[in-house]
């Protein structure tokens, strides 16, 4: 971003000579910020039935997959090379479960210097990875493929900073 706030061709992940770095946030204000992802994974309409009926035989799927996206909130500084380790004040998940989805919103909160939308992202993704994982067995077909299983429409749904 140019000074304008206009895109530019400043890129803040490389330096001059063209190298990868890590962006200095260290003269940046704390301030308190929120971030909220959404994803969902489709699935066939009976795997739905055997998650609402606590019937997969791996435990539970949504208490297991929620564990996961916290874990992944927490880790995000050690998967996403750039990110810097924040503060995680807060995190809260979310599952709506349809007839043939589930949707898994992760809200993020932070007190720091620099935004929290990365792991809201890893907390969506390792969520609903966590769900295909449990129920993989029931979503197979005869062949050991998943034709009806899919993760969609990962995105970033709101993103706020408040000065303190």
């Amino acid at each position: 971003m140019s000074d304008d706030g206009a895109p530019g061709d400043d890129l803040t992940h490389t330096d001059e000579s063209g190298s990868v770095q890590m962006v200095d946030v260290g003269g940046k204000p704390d301030t308190s910020r929120r971030a909220v992802a959404r994803g969902e994974v489709h699935l066939q309409p009976s795997t739905i039935t055997a998650i609402r009926d606590d019937e997969i035989g791996k435990g539970d799927v949504l208490a297991t997959a929620r564990v996961g996206a916290v874990q992944a909130v927490k880790h995000t500084w050690e998967t996403i090379p750039m990110c810097h380790q924040i503060p995680i004040t807060n995190v809260d998940t979310e599952f709506d479960v349809d007839e043939d989805l589930v949707t898994l919103t992760v809200a993020v909160e932070t007190t720091g210097k620099t935004g929290c939308e990365m792991e809201a992202l890893e907390g969506v993704t390792t969520g609903l990875n966590v769900v295909w994982d449990m129920v993989k067995a029931a979503e197979k077909d005869a062949d050991g493929e998943y034709p009806d299983t899919a993760i969609r429409d990962v995105r970033v749904v709101e993103k706020t900073k408040r000065k303190l």
